[in-house]
Formats: C-alpha cells, sequence, structure tokens
C-alpha cells in the first residue's frame, strides 16, 4: 500500500461492525476475492474489508473515520465497470452501494425520479415505463450494471445518439463527500443558473469526488413505437461512411450500431442465435432502430435510409417484423462485449471520433493490428462516434503495466486525438487509462482537475491514484 495511506486495522472493522452490523462487513477470503474485480481485463485487488452500508449517514460516519485515520475508500455498483474503477488497488475498504437500491418516487407530473445509486438500470427503466415514461441511457450491460455506476461513469449506450447520455438527465444529487459532510449538489428543476455546477461536476467524475447516495432524474415519454432494420456491408469502412450519411439527410436515428462480422460470429455461437444470417463476403453489419409517435413518420425515415444504404455495397436489409425479433437482435448487440472477452479479446478501448472520421478511425485500428501483430473486434456505437476496439494478443490478457501495450496504445490513442476525438466515450478512465491522459489534457487542464480533487479530498483517500 502507498506510504500515504494506513493499514485497516481489527479496531477499524469493530467500528464499521457497530455501524453498519457486523454482517455487512464482510473480511472472509471469498468475499474479499468476489470483490477484487469488476469487469475490466483480466485484473484483481483484494480489498482489505468491505462495508455495505444502507444510508447516507452511514456513509458519512464510514468516510469520516477512514478520512481520520488515512484509509482508502473504493467505491462500487454493481462492478460491471470496463475501466478500473472499482478496482482497490491500494487494499483498504470497498464500500458497496448495493443494499441501496430502493425507487423513492416517481413524479408524474414533473416528469422525475427519486432513486438510490443500488437500483439495477433496467429496474428503473422498466418502474418509470409502467407509468408511460422513458429514462433513455442505456449501457449493454443495463440488466445487472447500478444507476449509481452509471452516474459516476456518464454511462451512454445506444440510444445516446438521439437521447444523450446520463448527464442529459441528473438535476440533482446527494452525495456524501470524503471528509464526510452530506449536501445536495443543486436543485430538481429544469432549468438552474446558480453558483457553479456541482452536479455536473459530479456526474463522469468516477467516485473520486463524493459518493452519490440519492439521485434526481428527469424523464420523457415513453415513445409509442419503434422499427428495426439489420444492414449487412461487405466492406467495414462503407458501413462508417453510410453513419454519416444517414445524419447528413436529416434523419436521427434512436439507435445506430456497428458490429463487425468477427464479433457477431463470435456472439452467435455464445447465445446460440440464428437471427443474422452470416456470410463470409460480410464485413459488418449496421443495426438501425427509429422511434416516435407516429409509424407512417417512421415508415418513411426507414424508406429513406435504405435508398442511403443502397448506395454502397449491401447485402439484403432485415427488418425485424415484430417484438421477438427486435429483442433477439438486441441481445446479440448486447452480449457482444461479454462473448468476445471469453474469446479471449481482454483488452477494450472505448474510444470515440466525430461520426465522420468513423471510417479513417477503422482503417486505423486494423493497420495497428497488423503493424503490432495483434487480433482486433470493433463493435459500438456509430451514431455517435464511439468505436469499442478490443484486442487479442497471445500471452498479453492485460493492458495495465504492461509495456508493449503501453506503446501499442498510445499509438492508438495518438490517432484518435488526431481525428478529433478523445480516449473515451463512456466507459471512463479509471485506473488502466490514466497513463494517456496526457495525450488529450495538456499540463494547465491537468492541474485544474488535480486542485478539483485536492479540494473535495484533501487527503486523497476516495478513489485515489484513478484518472491521474
Amino acid at each position: 500500500m502507498a506510504g500515504l495511506y494506513n493499514a485497516l486495522q481489527n479496531e477499524h472493522v469493530e467500528l464499521f461492525s457497530e455501524l453498519i452490523g457486523a454482517e455487512h462487513v464482510l473480511t472472509d477470503t471469498e468475499s474479499l476475492e468476489k470483490y477484487s474485480h469488476d469487469e475490466t481485463e483480466n485484473l484483481r485487488f483484494l480489498p482489505q474489508v468491505v462495508l455495505k452500508p444502507r444510508s447516507a449517514e452511514q456513509i458519512s460516519e464510514i468516510m469520516k473515520i477512514c478520512n481520520r485515520d488515512r484509509i482508502p475508500v473504493t467505491p462500487r455498483g454493481a462492478g460491471t465497470g470496463l475501466s478500473g474503477g472499482a478496482l482497490p488497488h491500494l487494499g483498504g475498504v470497498v464500500l458497496s452501494t448495493e443494499r441501496m437500491n430502493s425507487i423513492l418516487e416517481i413524479d408524474e407530473k414533473n416528469l422525475q425520479v427519486i432513486t438510490e445509486p443500488g437500483v439495477i438500470t433496467e429496474v428503473l427503466q422498466n418502474a418509470v415505463k409502467e407509468k408511460g415514461l422513458f429514462y433513455p441511457p442505456d449501457p449493454a450491460s443495463r440488466g445487472s450494471c447500478f444507476i449509481g455506476g452509471n452516474i459516476a461513469e456518464n454511462s451512454g449506450g445506444p440510444k445516446a445518439v438521439k437521447y444523450g447520455v446520463v448527464k442529459d438527465y441528473v438535476l440533482n444529487l446527494e452525495v456524501v463527500l470524503p471528509e464526510g459532510e452530506i449536501i445536495w449538489t443543486g436543485s430538481s428543476v429544469l432549468k438552474n443558473a446558480t453558483g457553479y455546477n456541482l452536479t455536473q461536476l459530479m456526474v463522469g467524475s468516477e467516485g473520486t469526488l463524493g459518493i452519490v447516495t440519492k439521485i434526481v432524474l428527469r424523464l420523457i415519454p415513453y415513445p409509442k413505437y419503434d422499427l428495426l432494420m439489420l444492414v449487412p456491408f461487405r466492406k467495414l469502412e462503407e458501413a462508417g461512411d453510410a453513419v454519416s450519411k444517414i445524419f447528413m439527410a436529416g434523419i436521427t436515428p434512436s439507435a445506430l450500431e456497428l458490429v463487425e462480422i468477427e464479433a457477431l460470429k463470435i456472439v452467435s455461437r455464445m447465445v446460440e442465435s440464428h437471427a443474422v444470417k452470416v456470410t463470409e463476403d460480410t464485413e459488418a453489419h449496421l443495426i438501425i432502430e427509429t422511434d416516435g409517435n407516429h409509424p407512417e413518420v417512421l415508415m418513411q425515415e426507414m424508406e429513406l435510409i435504405s435508398e442511403i444504404l443502397n448506395q454502397y455495397d449491401i447485402g439484403d436489409i432485415y427488418f425485424a417484423d415484430d417484438e421477438q425479433q427486435k429483442a433477439e437482435l438486441w441481445k446479440l448487440r448486447r452480449k457482444v462485449a461479454e462473448a468476445v472477452k471469453l474469446e479471449g479479446f481482454t483488452i477494450e478501448e472505448d474510444t470515440v471520433v466525430p461520426r465522420a472520421n468513423l471510417p479513417s478511425l477503422i482503417k486505423g485500428v486494423k493497420t495497428l493490428g497488423k503493424k503490432y501483430n495483434f487480433d482486433v473486434v470493433c463493435y459500438g456505437h456509430a451514431g455517435d462516434g464511439n468505436l469499442h476496439i478490443r484486442i487479442r494478443k497471445e500471452g498479453i490478457p492485460n493492458s495495465h503495466n504492461h509495456p508493449e501495450m503501453t506503446a501499442v496504445l498510445r499509438e492508438l490513442f495518438e490517432l484518435v486525438k488526431a481525428l478529433g476525438g478523445t480516449i473515451s466515450g463512456e466507459h471512463g478512465i479509471g485506473l488502466i487509462q490514466k497513463p494517456y491522459m496526457n495525450i488529450v489534457f495538456n499540463e494547465t487542464q491537468m492541474r485544474i482537475m488535480r486542485e478539483i480533487k485536492k479540494c473535495f479530498d484533501p487527503n486523497n483517500i476516495l478513489n485515489p491514484e484513478k484518472i491521474f
């Protein structure tokens, strides 16, 4: 453990047990192993204790103890993260929000919901849908990830192309600060020009500034109809080029996803699906969805999209005829990350560029694969230029602290920067991306961010050594 921090003592375990109950203080080997990893590569770091508080007040007391005695605290949601943000690489305390799992109020008149951070994203979406309301951000892990983790990472997902990401729906947050104070960051109103925007500062801060304990989200009416098409492309770069052409035609799909054929083959085997016909002359598929309240308008949009796509070298366009077919296509897309990781593509990058530069990024990624002799598959949210790049290289399961992979990724991220992009669209920086922050930020920008961190967390105990 770093010299600035102190090791946990038995007296701390006793204090925590008195505070939240001994059954919610875990020190056995099996539990520590469970909380030693998230979905980031194959990395594991054992904490010294796992705490499962139930309230902001309990978290406040925990933070006061840890701040006083210089014990590092790693906040954790569902453990679905992909950048190492929930990895306790300095040991200390893992603070899990899983018991804070109540939806407190759905305000239909004001189109808002108040929730605790441990609510599963899909559970929240389904609860508001029953009221005819819609919370659009939907990461691939929505069936298991927590809304609090989505706040920490500013998550997106397929719907982001039309509806935006988490930050576009957060109105107010209750937060426990590293020294134990409990604050609300703003006001639960739609417009607010009162002082600095602490709410948006917290969103995407990866648990380094405070621990979110209550969340106020704005909602919108649920769209009544949606249409879905699947389009096979014989050339991967043409699939990327077609994305920009669709938007230039004045159409904003509710989802526009790209899946390279190798990734599709892998996931089709995993879920034993025959929903997508895989042919040897196909390099990629686009999944395109439109939604709204007027089916005739959606049909017109799909017809126009088809006209645009027929300018390219494509196979037969497949329209999902019913909800079951739509669900099967989305299941394939959402399972891609899990499937390719099991196939050995353990290193994932979350690049984003202006959508018109997507073909150049795809071409550059393939060139790097040949140059450095690694296998690579691409998929992601093509509609907003967010490409997930999965890498498999023999004998290298992790990029973290690996000199050879560090050189590869630095070249990749320099390409992304040259294309007008940045190194993370929705997964965050966490532990494994922090060596590359100087590619996209200069020293003045980094200094400002470090000073913000110091202002919130002077003793640097909350998720320390993440991002920077």
